[in-house]
Order: C-alpha cells, then sequence, then structure tokens
C-alpha cells in the first residue's frame, strides 16, 4: 500500500516505462497471438493494459478514458501510444486531485474496503502480471523481449555469455 504520493509517483513511472519498452516492441501481426483457444489475444492484453487504469475513476479520481472501443485496436502503435497517455493521465490525477492523507482513506469495492493507496498497489501490480503475460506471447510470436527487470535471454547471448538454464 502506499501512503506517500511521491512513492506511488516513483514507481509508476518506472513501472510505465517498463511496460511501455514492451508494447513497443509488439507489431501488427503479433496481436494476434494467443496463448491457446478462447483466451485473450496479446494484442487483447495489450489493450486492457491500456483500458485498466480507468477504474482509478471509480475511486473519484477523474481523467479522460482511452480513446478506442473495447475491442482492441488492430494497430501496435496506437496501443502503445494510447498507453503512454493514460498511464500519463493516471499519475497526473493522482498528483493533482489527491494527497498523501487520501491515499489512506477507503473505498468500498466489490463489498469490500480497499484504501487507495491500496488500490494504487494493486493497479501497479496488475499491470506487472499482465505485462508478464504478454512476453510469453511476444516470445512465441517471435518477438524480442525487452529488458524488464533484467537482461534477457538474447541481451545474454549477445553479450556473448551463456545464459543460464
Amino acid at each position: 500500500m502506499f501512503i506517500r504520493i511521491d512513492d506511488f509517483a516513483a514507481e509508476w513511472t518506472s513501472e510505465a516505462e517498463m511496460t511501455a519498452s514492451v508494447l513497443d516492441v509488439l507489431t501488427d501481426a503479433s496481436l494476434k497471438q494467443t496463448i491457446c483457444e478462447g483466451r485473450r489475444t496479446l494484442g487483447q492484453i495489450a489493450w486492457h493494459l491500456v483500458k485498466s487504469p480507468h477504474y482509478m475513476t471509480t475511486l473519484g479520481l477523474e481523467f479522460d478514458a482511452p480513446q478506442g472501443g473495447d475491442e482492441a485496436p488492430a494497430s501496435a502503435a496506437l496501443i502503445a501510444s494510447e498507453y503512454r497517455r493514460i498511464s500519463q493521465a493516471l499519475l497526473h490525477a493522482v498528483r493533482t486531485q489527491w494527497n498523501d492523507g487520501t491515499l489512506l482513506e477507503s473505498v468500498t469495492i466489490q463489498g469490500e474496503e480497499w484504501p487507495n493507496g491500496g488500490s494504487l498497489r494493486f493497479t501497479l501490480m496488475h499491470q506487472a502480471h499482465h505485462r508478464g503475460q504478454m512476453t510469453v506471447l511476444m516470445r512465441q510470436a517471435g518477438l524480442r523481449l525487452p529488458e524488464v527487470y533484467g537482461p534477457t535471454y538474447d541481451t545474454w547471448i549477445d553479450k556473448g555469455v551463456a545464459p543460464l538454464v
């Protein structure tokens, strides 16, 4: 749970940059990659990352919704661009509409009390969760993964180091 706006802002900025770096690798063709029948495609997961921060408006924050419909766009560049816009909009809303005290206030979500600072932590972890799903699908789609929390297999190979197996 976050208890200081500045702590959330620093962590969100770092995590959002990592998410954007993952989205930047997507191609229009890769958006159709799926793990199995009936599950979200890579594009649908990416679009979910764009749309999901807007649920924070149910906690009283006000910022524009993502542009586009419920269906994932066919353009990887559009998804990446809209993610950058919505992640900045969320950060701006938190910085300008809340204060450290607001983070301790609670809102009832599906019958449970959630402190606003806890909802921010959940939003951050939700993003990391889906980013991990995306990297598996990206590898299956033949894309080179960006470094997120450390070197990738390909980065080690490029450096002439045998990757750990």
